[in-house]
C-alpha cells in the first residue's frame, strides 16, 4: 500500500477495461471529480487544476467550491451535501482540514479529517478492470466530543456529464415490479426515496442516466445501484459547471443514527458503471460484477436446477400423499429441486395464523416432514422449504408468549400487513430463537434450499427503547442469514419479499436467487424480467411456468409462451403438472430439456435485450460467437411485413449459421417463408454485418408466442 500526502494539486486516476476516473487532489480537502467516463489513455490528465482553468463568475464566493467526492454543507457548497449531521445543534458545517489518499492496486481510500467538527470520513473507490464497475462506500467516524446526530450520509457522490439528459428509473407494485419510467433531467432536482423498510416493489435503489440519443445498444449510458435492503434515497442534481451530481445512500429515520464519540457509521456500497454500448452495456457490466460478488456453497455456482414450487398447486392445503404424487410426477418431467411452500408448520391453514411457530404441523404431517423429504430425495431431487423468519402472526404461540418481540412504538396501535407483524431482530433473544428454530430443521433434515420470504412493509419500527430501528433491522437480518449459512454452508437461500420486494445487491451477497415477482402472467413477466436484467444476471432470476389462467391476472397464455418466457432465468414450475393436457405436458417436457441443454449459455454469458418493433421484443444470451436469441411476439403486428430484427452484438467480419433451437408452433409453420423453413432444417448462413446492420427477417408469429434461434460462428 502506498500512502500519498501531497501538498500541491495533482491528479490520480483509475482505469478499467473501458472506463476511467480522474480525481484532482488539492491539499487538505476532498479530491475533486474531474472525470468519470469512457476509457482514457494512461497518463491522460487535465492540463491544469480546475480552479485555475475557470474564472470567478460575478456575485460568487471568492473561494471556488467544485464538485468533490464528498461535498460538504455550510462552507460554500450549495447543492446536496454528502453529509447532514450536527452535535446538539452545533458542528453542522463540515469541511476537511486534512486529507490523504491511500492507494492499493485499483482501490483509492480517501481519508478526510475535519478537526473543527470532529469528524473523520473515509471514501473508498474500487474500479474493477474486468467489469468496469466502480464500487464506492463511505465510513463516518465521530472524533469529537458528544453525540453526533446523522440525518444523511451519501454512500457515493458521482459525477455525470451535462450530456446526461434523461434518467431511467424503475417503479411498480406487488405483481408488477420493475416498470420502466423515463424523465428529462433539467435544472430541477430529480429524487427518489423509499421508506418502506425493505428494498420495496415500487422503488428499486438504482437508475440509469442516458446521454442524448442513447439507447439499448449505443451511446453513453451511466448506471448505479445501492447494495442495500432497506430505506434508501438517490438524487441527481445539476451543479454550477453544467455537470450533475448523483448521490445514493440510506434514507435515515429521525434519530436513527446517533454516533457516540469514536463510533462509526458504515454506508452500504454503491455499484456504478458506464458504457458506450448503451443500457445493455451497463447491464453486462453489472452482471459481471454481481457474479464476482456471489458467495456460492462450495465456492462456485452449479448448474441452476429445474425448480418446482408447491405454492400455486396447493396453497395451504397440504396433503402428504398428494405432495408425494406431485413429487413423483415432477421427477418424471425432469425437475431437480422440489420446494415445499407455505402451509407446512404448526396451525398454518391460512395466512392469518402461526407465523413464528416453526415446527411441522402434526395434523398435516403426523410423522413430521421426514417422510416427504426422504421421498423427494429418493427420487433424485433436492428438497427446499419456505420460511418467513422475520415475521409473526398475532395468532401464534410465539406472539402470545412474547408480544414484546414485535417491532412497535409504545402507545401506537400495532399495524398488521397480510395479518402479520415484524419481529424485532435487533433483540438478541429474537435472533437466537429464529436461528435455533431454522437451524434445527436444517440439521435434522437434508434441506438443500430455503425460500426466505418477507411479506410486508415495516411500520411502527421501534426498538425496545422506542428508537427507530429500520437500518438495524436490515443489519440484523443480514447477520441472521450469515449465521445460518456459517452453520449450514451447503444450503442455498432465495430472497423473496412478496415476489420482488427485496431485490438488491446487498441481500444477494448472502443469498443465491431472487423470486422476481409473484405474477406469473407471461406477458407481465416479460416486462418484469427485462427490468430485473438491467441490474442482475439471469441465473439469479427465479422464473417459473405458471398455470393458465394466471392466478395474479386471470389471463391465459399457451404453455409454449409461458415456458419460453421462464426459460431465460432460473427455470421452474409453479403449477401442478399432473393437471396438464397431454400436448401441454409434452411441450413442457421439451422446454425442460431445452433449458437443461442450454442453461450454461443462458447463465454463463452476456445478455442483450431489444425491441423488434411491431409488437415484438427479443432477448439474446451468450457471446458474439455463440448466441441464443429468443423472440417474443406480444401483440399482433399491424405491419404486413414486420421490420427486420437487428442484432448489433454480432461481429461484422464473421459469418454465422442460424437455425431454430425452438421453432414456431407447428400450427404456424405452414406460413413460414422458404428462408424460415430453412432455419428449421440445416439453417442458413448469414453475414454478421448484415445481421447487425440490416437485420434478420422476422418469422410470422401469433400474439403471445415465442421462437428461439441459435446463431453460431460459421
Amino acid at each position: 500500500m502506498i500512502e500519498e500526502n501531497r501538498r500541491e494539486p495533482s491528479f490520480v486516476a483509475l482505469h478499467g477495461r473501458a472506463t476511467s476516473l480522474v480525481l484532482e487532489t488539492p491539499p487538505d480537502e476532498a479530491p475533486l471529480w474531474r472525470y468519470w467516463g469512457p476509457r482514457l489513455p494512461e497518463g491522460a490528465v487535465p492540463p491544469s487544476g480546475l480552479r485555475e482553468a475557470r474564472p470567478t463568475p460575478s456575485f460568487s464566493l471568492d473561494s471556488d467550491q467544485p464538485l468533490s467526492v464528498f461535498p460538504a454543507f455550510g462552507v460554500g457548497w450549495f447543492y446536496q451535501p454528502a453529509l447532514l449531521a450536527h452535535r446538539d445543534g452545533a458542528d453542522f458545517a463540515h469541511q476537511p482540514t486534512a486529507s490523504r489518499i491511500e492507494r492499493n492496486a485499483n482501490t483509492l481510500r480517501i481519508v478526510l479529517d475535519d478537526a473543527i467538527a470532529g469528524l473523520e470520513i473515509a471514501v473508498s473507490l474500487t474500479l474493477d478492470p474486468q467489469s468496469d464497475v466502480l464500487t464506492v462506500s463511505t465510513v463516518l467516524t465521530n472524533r469529537g466530543e458528544g453525540v453526533l446526530d446523522v440525518q444523511w450520509l451519501a454512500a457515493a457522490t458521482l459525477p455525470l456529464p451535462g450530456e446526461a439528459v434523461r434518467v431511467r428509473y424503475y417503479s411498480g407494485r406487488h405483481n408488477r415490479e420493475f416498470e420502466i419510467n423515463e424523465e428529462a433531467l433539467s435544472r430541477a432536482i430529480w429524487r427518489r426515496e423509499n421508506r418502506r423498510g425493505l428494498t420495496s416493489h415500487d422503488a428499486f435503489p438504482g437508475a440509469l442516466a442516458l446521454t442524448a440519443g442513447a439507447g439499448e445498444d449505443h451511446d453513453l449510458v451511466y448506471g448505479a445501484q445501492l447494495a442495500w435492503s432497506g430505506n434508501h434515497a438517490q438524487t441527481i442534481e445539476r451543479v454550477d459547471d453544467g455537470r450533475r451530481q448523483w448521490q445514493l445512500g440510506e434514507w435515515l429515520a429521525p434519530g436513527e443514527v446517533r454516533l457516540a464519540p469514536d463510533e462509526t457509521l458504515h454506508s452500504p456500497e454503491v455499484l456504478a458503471t458506464c458504457s458506450l454500448s448503451g443500457a445493455n452495456g451497463v447491464a453486462r457490466n453489472f452482471h459481471r460484477a454481481i457474479r464476482a460478488r456471489m458467495n456460492w456453497p462450495g465456492g462456485a455456482m452449479k448448474p441452476r436446477p429445474v425448480h418446482l414450487n408447491t405454492w400455486e398447486a396447493f396453497y395451504f392445503n397440504h396433503r402428504p400423499d398428494e405432495l408425494k404424487s406431485l413429487a413423483q410426477d415432477a421427477a418424471r418431467l425432469g425437475v431437480e429441486r422440489f420446494v415445499l411452500d407455505d402451509g407446512w408448520f404448526k396451525g398454518r391453514d391460512n395466512d392469518r395464523s402461526s407465523l413464528g411457530d416453526w415446527t411441522p404441523d402434526r395434523k398435516k404431517y403426523p410423522d413430521g416432514l421426514k417422510p416427504l423429504v426422504e421421498h423427494v430425495t429418493g427420487l433424485g431431487m433436492e428438497f427446499g422449504l419456505w420460511v418467513e423468519p422475520e415475521m409473526v402472526n398475532p395468532d401464534s404461540d410465539l406472539f402470545r408468549a412474547h408480544p414484546e418481540w414485535a417491532l412497535q412504538i409504545k402507545g401506537r396501535p400495532l399495524i398488521t400487513g397480510r395479518n402479520q407483524l415484524v419481529l424485532d431482530l435487533t433483540r438478541v433473544g429474537v435472533s437466537d430463537y429464529l436461528f435455533e428454530s431454522i437451524s434445527a430443521l436444517l440439521a435434522a433434515l437434508p434441506i438443500a434450499y430455503l425460500k426466505w420470504d418477507h411479506n410486508r412493509d415495516l411500520t411502527t419500527a421501534g426498538d425496545a427503547a422506542g428508537r427507530a430501528a429500520y437500518r438495524r433491522q436490515v443489519l440484523a437480518a443480514y447477520a441472521l442469514i450469515d449465521r445460518l449459512r456459517a452453520a449450514h454452508p451447503d444450503v442455498e437461500i432465495e430472497a423473496c419479499a412478496g415476489g420482488g420486494g427485496r431485490i438488491d445487491a446487498g441481500i444477494l451477497q448472502r443469498t443465491h436467487r431472487f423470486w422476481a415477482s409473484d405474477c406469473l402472467d407471461a406477458v407481465t413477466r416479460l416486462s418484469v424480467q427485462r427490468g430485473f436484467l438491467q441490474f442482475m444476471p439471469p441465473e439469479v432470476m427465479g422464473s417459473h411456468v405458471g398455470a393458465a389462467p394466471a392466478h395474479a391476472t386471470g389471463r391465459a397464455q399457451a404453455i409454449e409462451f409461458r415456458a419460453g418466457v421462464a426459460a431465460t432465468g432460473h427455470f421452474g414450475l409453479e403449477l401442478d403438472p399432473r393437471a396438464l393436457e397431454p400436448n401441454d405436458r409434452l411441450a413442457l417436457e421439451r422446454w425442460i430439456a431445452f433449458y437443461k441443454h442450454h442453461r450454461t449459455v443462458l447463465h454463463g454469458g452476456d445478455v442483450w435485450r431489444g425491441d423488434a418493433g411491431a409488437g415484438a421484443v427479443w432477448q439474446a444470451h451468450g457471446s458474439a460467437q455463440d448466441l441464443l436469441v429468443l423472440i417474443y411476439r406480444i401483440e399482433p403486428t399491424a405491419e404486413r411485413h414486420p421490420p427486420n430484427m437487428k442484432l448489433p452484438m454480432l461481429e461484422r467480419n464473421r459469418a454465422y449459421r442460424a437455425r431454430y433451437a425452438v421453432p414456431p408452433r407447428l400450427a404456424l409453420f405452414s406460413g413460414q417463408s422458404a428462408f424460415h423453413q430453412a432455419l428449421a432444417k440445416d439453417g442458413a448462413k448469414i453475414d454478421g454485418a448484415w445481421l447487425a446492420e440490416a437485420g434478420l427477417p422476422m418469422p410470422p408469429m401469433h400474439a403471445e408466442s415465442v421462437v428461439v434461434l441459435r446463431l453460431t460462428a460459421a
